[in-house]
């Protein structure tokens, strides 16, 4: 291990490159590991060690190159797609109940229902706007001006994220079209986060929001009438870090990731085995959209 405690007080700034995401999430682990600093966190236990963390950027070429998924993530097919789901299609927006000590907010619910208030936890509290589609405001910007700067979302309430325990993790979504040199529209995306758990939830925050990525270019590609390719996808995160509680299941895979040979640990998204459990978790979802919580209860 190579971590230093940063000896200058600078927090480390790192850069990876990936031409797909089961890479992408090799090499960010590996570098965080390996350079990464050493800090506390509000969640730790008295006996966990100290997290390694950095300030990191992360470029996926082609998020939908394959292999495209990563058969060693913490997890599996179907909360992978259990979480695609509440991400894209809101899902899981129901569990949303901060007066009663729920959930106080989701990606999808911030994105698509944007609605700030100054207290989650008072029912109520005075909601002074209207709800905001802010991916609607994406796809018809970026319809008619592709070169615009202003095509983002954001999920961040300063009335009302601060106190509560566990606020959102992702700030903010930036899109921008660049035509390639064949003249085709090519939809790139940032996602911005303030704390980003890296070994356990990075993987599937990036396969549902370039799956996001792609709803929007099929979106527009649907108002202007021609196609519009996913283009590649950037990751920034103020605070990438692996939990310590996390260093000794961790340990094992990254001595894995050591090889280089993601590919082995890989499976296209076309692999019988993943497409199986895919189509039945959206089968089972379809009938109860909490039926892979009640599982895990």
């Amino acid at each position: 291990m190579s971590s230093i405690r940063g000896k200058s007080g600078n927090i480390p700034t790192l850069s990876v490159s990936a031409s797909c995401l089961p890479e992408a999430w090799e090499k960010a682990v590996l570098a965080v590991w390996e350079n990464g600093v050493e800090f506390k966190t509000e969640y730790d236990k008295p006996e966990d060690p100290p997290s390694r963390d950095a300030t990191v950027m992360i470029t996926v070429e082609n998020p939908f190159a394959e292999p495209r998924i990563h058969k060693n993530f913490p997890g599996g097919p179907e909360e992978l797609e259990a979480y695609r789901q509440e991400v894209c299609n809101g899902i899981h927006n129901h569990w949303i109940d901060p007066v009663a000590g729920k959930w106080t907010y989701t990606y999808n619910e911030r994105l698509f229902e944007y609605c700030p208030v100054e207290d989650l936890r008072n029912p109520n509290a005075t909601k002074p706007f209207a709800a905001v589609d802010q991916i609607e405001y994406v796809v018809e910007k970026l319809s008619k001006t592709f070169h615009t700067r202003r095509a983002q979302a954001i999920t961040w309430m300063p009335t009302a994220d601060p106190p509560t325990d566990d606020p959102p993790c992702l700030q903010r979504l930036w899109f921008r079209i660049m035509r390639d040199e064949a003249g085709a529209a090519v939809l790139n995306m940032n996602s911005h986060w303030r704390s980003r758990d890296l070994y356990k939830a990075w993987y599937m925050n990036v396969y549902a929001l370039t799956d996001l990525q792609r709803i929007v270019a099929e979106r527009i590609s649907e108002n202007i009438g021609e196609p519009v390719r996913v283009g590649r996808y950037v990751d920034i995160s103020d605070s990438l870090h692996i939990y310590g509680s996390y260093f000794v299941e961790a340990k094992p895979e990254l001595e894995k990731m050591k090889d280089g040979d993601f590919a082995c640990r890989s499976w296209n998204s076309d692999h019988p085995a993943f497409t199986v459990m895919i189509e039945e978790a959206k089968s089972k979802l379809a009938q109860d959209p909490d039926w892979y919580a009640k599982g895990k209860g």
